[in-house]
């Protein structure tokens, strides 16, 4: 049964879908009056719904019964410096379908591209558009915060609770499978991912001052894609 995001300021007995689901609903999968379709609001609910009215740029429905799914713990914040090209979007895609509740793309020293701030709010409604696809694709009810890019040092001066995870090239780098298991059990685990060339020694230390762990990927030489999903693959196999 296909899947359609409704917002929860929209979740009502009777609903209308946003435009751009309306469009992909009638348009693209043509879907008629009486129809039913799973609608989820990003938080835990989900429900079936009956479309009532559909036309070109809008549906409207009525929810039946609504179901609340916990969110899956622990959750998983990914802290990644921006590759060049689309592969942040790879990135997101496979992040969400990992699980992960919250990105922050993180520009560092070594990162190619930079942003504006104009810029980095249009990446990160790019971004979340993936992440919502994404979310929709593999079956999830929580959708995933995806932020603009910030500054590595930025995001390191915050405050944050949970288990922290370094990738790190870095001499004294423990095994990931010994930095996972030694983590404290929290309700949150933060795994920043560096981009090729890794963090720069500044960016590193400030890390290591700020609590977190520097994790040793193997032998070899990953790229940041790569990296990313190694770490969260592992994440998700040791908490499932």
């Amino acid at each position: 049964m296909a899947r359609f995001y409704l917002p929860p300021a929209a979740w009502h007995s009777q609903a209308q879908l946003e435009e751009e689901e309306s469009r992909h609903c009638a348009q693209v999968l043509r879907h008629a009056a009486g129809d039913t379709i799973t609608v989820f609001d990003g938080c835990g609910r989900s429900a079936t719904a009956t479309l009532l009215d559909v036309r070109k740029n809008t549906v409207s429905l009525e929810i039946g019964d609504v179901l609340f799914h916990p969110s899956p713990g622990p959750t998983l914040l990914l802290a990644q410096a921006v590759p060049k090209g689309k592969t942040m979007e790879w990135i997101i895609e496979k992040a969400v379908e990992l699980g992960v509740a919250h990105i922050v793309p993180l520009v560092t020293r070594h990162t190619v591209v930079k942003y504006d701030a104009q810029e980095a709010i249009k990446k990160a409604q790019k971004w979340q558009k993936v992440a919502l696809e994404a979310c929709k694709q593999s079956g999830q009810y929580w959708m995933p915060i995806v932020e603009p890019p910030v500054d590595g040092r930025d995001f390191l001066a915050q405050e944050r609770d949970g288990g922290k995870i370094i990738a790190s090239l870095a001499p004294g780098a423990q095994p990931l499978r010994r930095v996972i298991e030694a983590l404290p059990a929290s309700e949150q685990v933060t795994a920043m991912i560096g981009p090729e060339g890794d963090f720069s020694s500044e960016e590193t230390q400030l890390a290591l001052d700020a609590g977190y762990q520097p994790a040793s990927l193997g032998d070899l030489v990953l790229r940041s894609e790569t990296a990313a999903l190694f770490t969260l693959s592992a994440l998700r196999f040791y908490f499932c």
